[in-house]
C-alpha cells in the first residue's frame, strides 16, 4: 500500500539536493500529493520525450504547505511549486528575495490553480460515534486529529471550513462561533505538523475517531488501507480547496529550466493530467473530464475562503497569525 508504505517517510529536501540541470525538475510541494505527482511526473515524462525526444527528470519534496514555503525562500531551489493554499504562494513571492514575481496567479488559467479539492472527516467503519457534520466533532468523548493550522494548509482549511459552518449556524455571532471551535479543539489530542502525519496518527497510531483532511487524502487513504476499515463523512458545508501552482522564476533562470518548467504546469491542465487528477479524487478544472467523474465527490455546499472572509490575505492575518483568533482558541481549550 503506498501510502501506508511512505507514510513516515522524510519528506523535505535539502537546500542543495540537486545540482543544476536543464534536464531537471525540482517540484516543491505539500506533503499529502506526493503519489498524485509521482505518477504525474511519469506521465509528463512520457509526454515530453515523444513531443521533444527530450529525457528529463523530476525530484520531488513533500512536506507541510506552509514549511515548504519558507523552505523555498531559506534557500530550496525549487523550480516550482505546487501548494495547497495561495497564501504559502505569496509568501514565497514576498519574502523569497524576488524568487517569483507577485502577479503569478496570472501566468496559468484559473489564478494558476489547475485543481481543486475540499475538507471532509474520516472515521471508522460504521461511524462508531455518529458524526454528521462539524458541531458533532465537540461533542464529549469524541478524540479529533487535525494537522497543525500554523503549519498545513489542510490544517487551515479545516479550521475556515469549521469557522464558516458555524458562522451561519450562530447567525454570525461570534462568541458562539468560538465557543464551538473550542469544543473542538479540546477534542484534539495532538496537533500534527502536516497533513501526512496527521494520517499517520490516524490509520498507524489508531488514535481518533474523526480525522479532518482533504477529501483526496481520505479517498486514497480508504482505498489502500481498505474500505472495511475506514468511510468518509462530508459535512453539510466545506470549503474549497484551490491547490496554486508557480515557477520560481529566479532558479530556472539560473538552473537554465523556464520553459521546462513552464511546459510542466502547463501539462496539469491537459486533458491526461486531468484524468489523473479526478483519479486521484482531486477536483479537475476541465468540465468534460469532472462531469465524466462526478460520482466520485460528494455532492455538499462549498465556500470560496476569499468570500466567506474577505481573502485568504485576511483569514491568515486574522486567524492564523501569531496571537490570532486560532492561538486564542487553541489557548482557551486549556481552561
Amino acid at each position: 500500500m503506498r501510502i501506508l508504505g511512505v507514510i513516515a517517510a522524510i519528506a523535505a529536501l535539502s537546500s542543495g539536493s540537486f545540482a543544476a540541470d536543464k534536464n531537471t525538475l525540482l517540484n516543491v510541494s505539500y506533503d499529502v500529493a506526493r503519489e498524485f505527482y509521482e505518477k504525474y511526473n511519469a506521465l509528463f515524462i512520457e509526454d515530453y520525450k515523444k513531443k521533444t525526444g527530450r529525457t528529463i527528470k523530476v525530484n520531488q519534496s513533500h512536506a507541510g504547505s506552509t514549511k515548504q514555503a519558507r523552505a523555498v525562500v531559506d534557500g530550496l531551489e525549487a523550480d516550482v511549486v505546487t501548494m495547497n493554499q495561495t497564501t504559502d504562494v505569496d509568501f514565497v513571492a514576498e519574502r523569497g528575495r524576488n524568487l517569483m514575481s507577485k502577479d503569478w496567479r496570472k501566468k496559468f488559467p484559473h489564478n494558476a490553480s489547475p485543481y481543486t479539492s475540499t475538507m471532509a472527516i474520516m472515521v471508522r467503519k460504521g461511524n462508531p460515534k455518529g458524526i454528521k457534520d462539524w458541531d458533532d466533532l465537540a461533542k464529549p468523548g469524541i478524540s479529533v486529529v487535525i494537522p497543525n493550522p500554523k503549519t498545513a494548509g489542510n490544517g487551515r482549511y479545516s479550521y475556515l471550513a469549521m469557522w464558516a459552518f458555524a458562522k451561519e449556524k450562530f447567525g454570525g455571532d461570534e462568541a458562539q462561533i468560538k465557543k464551538l471551535l473550542t469544543g473542538i479543539f479540546k477534542n484534539v489530542p495532538v496537533l500534527d505538523t502536516g497533513g501526512r502525519g496527521a494520517t499517520t496518527t490516524f490509520v498507524l497510531r489508531g488514535i481518533g475517531d474523526a480525522l479532518l483532511t482533504f477529501e483526496a487524502e481520505i479517498h486514497t487513504t480508504i482505498q489502500e488501507a481498505g474500505a472495511d476499515k475506514f468511510e468518509i463523512v462530508y459535512p453539510s458545508q466545506s470549503v474549497e480547496a484551490e491547490m496554486p501552482i508557480a515557477i520560481v522564476e529566479r532558479v530556472v533562470d539560473r538552473h537554465g529550466t523556464r520553459e521546462l518548467a513552464t511546459d510542466y504546469l502547463n501539462f496539469l491542465y491537459s486533458e491526461p493530467a486531468q484524468e489523473l487528477i479526478a483519479k486521484h479524487f482531486y477536483r479537475p478544472r476541465l468540465e468534460a473530464v469532472a462531469q465524466k467523474h462526478a460520482d466520485r465527490f460528494g455532492k455538499l455546499k462549498l465556500v470560496k475562503v476569499d468570500e466567506a472572509f474577505g481573502s485568504w490575505g485576511n483569514a491568515q492575518k486574522v486567524h492564523f497569525s501569531d496571537g490570532g483568533t486560532f492561538d486564542q482558541i487553541f489557548a482557551a481549550r486549556n481552561k
